[in-house]
């Protein structure tokens, strides 16, 4: 993928002005090219902007909330009895403010404050402290996919569609259980980490080897899920029930050896994934602050030029400033923001060609180039979940390449 710069003649603008630009059209078809096809290894990265951008059975938003929507509902729910903890915790973490990280700090203090009170609590109230966050988060997430196609049916279709090479590989840091039971429902086979029928335990082995037949889409819950909880070898366990929780923020792993296996392992299993040759990792809902997953994607791609990162994002390029931060080290690493695309550590506004490149284009633009509401400007739509799923849904369609930029209204374009 290349960068355009653009010189304008002067017939089109007063003088000369130089720019970067990048065409939608051809990023978009290279890509569909890519993901219609069973070869290339692709993973995808999914954060909690996803079931957010999602609707729920009455039509209303967001199916799910962010982090900072959850982190609100909880910090409300626990208001009652740990509103000194909370406010006292949260003034130590700042500029940090999630409900991640106060789970973090909370786990943390329970570890080592022994019978010392610091707030108001010893261990046993940060212990009970700790199950209370889990428990209201549980009862926020724990909700089911609406009835008829979602986002998500359109992903695991797209999965499901093609006769593939590599396994997908899903990384997702979201706690709710959308994911398994849309692949349930379409009884397609996924592999989480888990194995077992009574009380299914991590095996960090299959996880790092990647053993299982590539109709296993593998689902890695980087900061756990509902239905996990602790089992009696000190490890985690597989409930299937989802008033289980065990959700813990990779920075907690220093203070508990025995969460160890299933966090390190598959933010290991992230690394690993761009460390393999000829590898495109695909990221939506995910804002990429989450230093620990950053690291791990940074580490990887570092380490191997053959590998990418496209990141569509939801906002505008100025406001996804972790994610740029990431571009600018990274020329593997891409984003498709509403506004702008970065390519190869070039920011660029997004600029239509005035012709369409075949007569056949238009529909396929418009799933990706158009207005969210009458009232918005056109922009970049794929970095919402929605029209992002249907595109990958209706990449199997006629493939369509898009041949150079018509000559006569182009603009004179250098290396």
């Amino acid at each position: 993928m290349t960068t355009l710069h653009v010189t304008w003649p002067n017939d089109v603008i007063k003088g000369t002005m130089s720019i970067s630009v990048h065409n939608p059209d051809q990023y978009m078809a290279a890509l569909r090219t890519i993901i219609a096809g069973g070869r290339k290894r692709i993973g995808l990265l999914i954060g909690a902007g996803a079931p957010a951008g999602m609707m729920k059975e009455d039509g209303s938003y967001p199916l799910v909330p962010t982090v900072e929507g959850l982190t609100k509902q909880v910090i409300t729910a626990l208001s009652t009895q740990y509103a000194t903890q909370v406010d006292a915790l949260l003034d130590e973490t700042k500029p940090k403010t999630d409900i991640e990280t106060l789970l973090s700090r909370v786990r943390a203090l329970s570890k080592v404050i022994g019978k010392t009170k610091v707030h108001g609590l010893d261990a046993k109230g940060y212990e009970n402290f700790g199950s209370a966050i889990c428990a209201e988060i549980g009862k926020v997430v724990d909700v089911r996919l609406p009835n008829g196609s979602s986002a998500y049916t359109d992903l695991v279709n797209w999965i499901i569609g093609t006769s593939r090479d590599h396994a997908v590989e899903i990384f997702t840091t979201n706690y709710d259980l959308l994911l398994e039971e849309t692949f349930e429902r379409a009884r397609a086979p996924y592999f989480d980490g888990f194995t077992g029928g009574r009380e299914p335990f991590f095996d960090p082995v299959t996880v790092a080897r990647g053993d299982l037949p590539p109709r296993w889409t593998r689902v890695w819950k980087l900061h756990g899920s509902l239905g996990w909880c602790p089992g009696e070898a000190d490890d985690v366990i597989r409930t299937g029930k989802s008033s289980h929780t065990h959700l813990v923020f990779p920075e907690h792993l220093k203070y508990d050896q025995t969460q160890k296996a299933p966090y390190t392992a598959l933010l290991d299993r992230l690394k690993a994934f761009l460390s393999t040759s000829d590898t495109l990792l695909i990221s939506i809902g995910f804002s990429f602050a989450d230093a620990h997953v950053a690291a791990r994607i940074g580490e990887g791609l570092a380490a191997n030029a053959s590998s990418s990162v496209f990141a569509f994002q939801y906002k505008t390029l100025a406001e996804e400033a972790a994610a740029v931060d990431l571009a600018s080290k990274q020329p593997n690493f891409s984003i498709y923001a509403r506004d702008q695309g970065m390519m190869n550590g070039v920011a660029g506004k997004w600029q239509l060609p005035a012709d369409l490149p075949s007569k056949d284009w238009g529909p396929i633009r418009s799933t990706y180039w158009g207005k969210t509401d009458p009232a918005s400007p056109e922009h970049f739509l794929i970095g919402a979940i929605e029209p992002f799923a249907r595109f990958f849904a209706a990449s199997r369609t006629a493939q369509i390449f898009a041949p150079p930029l018509p000559p006569a209204a182009a603009p004179t374009i250098s290396p």
